[in-house]
């Protein structure tokens, strides 16, 4: 096995293995020639919907979109605050910015690196209107005290599902949901490297309120109410048609990724977790883990050299994410910083993310495994 030839993601592997049926479906849209909100669409998101047991969802043009969506539909004003975890994707946080809001980026669990609601009570203050928590990597934030907290202040919950699609969240009482579906609006991504990803751009908003939903479809769309009637100003995004037949596809084998990339973890957790200087991901015992990415803390200051070595052996690392929010340049005139934020910059000297995909093999991870404990000794 050539281990020059190891990736953080395999697209390409996991689309041979699907290729007759994903060729198929291109096909069939070419062939009805309706790519724009062509019936795979609706068909798409009736799936998903039945999936996530949710009652609408609404595809569009990518998760970045959505989280825009999200925010116009609920009727944000310019000034109010909205609550972001400052250690996540630039994406969370730039929508609320571009429509005038105040992010307001707080810290986050060292070990879940999703916030909390202690973390986010000790932000609220009387502009704040919204919360938006990140299921980071693949596992949920702790919903159940989040919504409790919501209520009690009056505040929308606005849930970025784009790493966790599919994941569980479970109820104190015992009772489960999907990740995504718990809050006021889910938001997803389909980005090609996600667990369910399309080839292009693609996301989707899930709701279970009848007029939130009846608004995200009108704001997605123009505003519409109908053809040439504008109720809102909206935007211009839709699901491509031959996206959502391949999204539609690749659904039916999301919980089977998922095993997939939770046995790999299981391997990584196996060969490393002894080796001193590393911490394995953490599971909370409230969420599934989809294991989007299989991320580790190096402690010591030897995160960078370790990468370097990796890359050195074949061997693809990604850090996400090497800078805040809270200390990037686009955000200092327009956001807020709620508390010092200790954590987030701990975590961003530290994390690396290690390859983990549907295609992976254990000669591979041993691969890994082994360079990983061979670094160790070294230094």
């Amino acid at each position: 096995m050539d281990m020059n030839k190891i990736q953080m993601v395999d697209l390409k592997g996991q689309y041979l293995k699907i290729k007759p049926l994903i060729d198929a479906a291109i096909a069939e849209c070419i062939d009805n020639t309706a790519f724009i909100n062509g019936p795979q669409v609706k068909r798409f998101g009736e799936n998903l919907s039945n999936y996530l047991n949710v009652s609408y969802v609404i595809p569009c043009a990518n998760g970045t979109d959505a989280l825009q969506i999200a925010m116009m539909t609920l009727g944000l004003e310019r000034g109010d605050e909205v609550i972001v975890p400052s250690f996540t994707y630039v994406a969370t946080a730039e929508v609320i910015g571009l429509l005038g809001l105040v992010p307001v980026m707080v810290d986050v669990d060292p070990l879940s690196f999703n916030i909390t609601a202690n973390i986010i009570k000790n932000a609220i203050t009387a502009k704040t209107k919204a919360i938006v928590p990140v299921h980071l990597f693949g596992q949920c934030a702790d919903m159940a005290p989040i919504m409790e907290l919501a209520k009690a202040y009056g505040l929308h919950v606005i849930e970025d599902t784009a790493q966790a699609l599919g994941a569980d969240y479970r109820f104190p009482d015992g009772t489960v949901q999907k990740a995504g579906t718990v809050g006021d609006i889910g938001c997803t991504s389909f980005f090609p490297s996600k667990n369910l990803g399309c080839y292009g751009d693609g996301g989707a908003l899930f709701t279970r309120n009848k007029e939130l939903a009846e608004k995200i479809m009108m704001i997605a769309n123009h505003g519409q109410v109908k053809k040439y009637v504008h109720k809102y100003i909206g935007v211009n995004s839709r699901l491509d048609t031959i996206q959502a037949a391949i999204l539609d596809v690749k659904l039916k084998h999301l919980d089977d990724y998922a095993e997939v990339r939770e046995t790999c973890a299981s391997r990584y957790d196996k060969g490393l977790a002894s080796v001193s200087g590393i911490t394995i991901p953490y599971r909370v015992p409230f969420s599934t883990h989809v294991f989007h990415q299989y991320t580790l803390r190096i402690a010591g200051g030897k995160r960078d050299g370790l990468k370097k070595y990796l890359e050195e052996a074949g061997i693809p690392a990604m850090i996400y994410y090497p800078i805040p929010l809270n200390e990037q340049e686009a955000f200092g005139e327009i956001g807020r910083i709620a508390g010092d934020l200790k954590v987030t910059g701990q975590l961003c000297a530290e994390v690396l993310s290690l390859p983990i995909h549907t295609e992976m093999v254990e000669q591979e991870q041993d691969y890994i495994i082994e360079k990983i404990k061979e670094f160790f000794k070294e230094v």
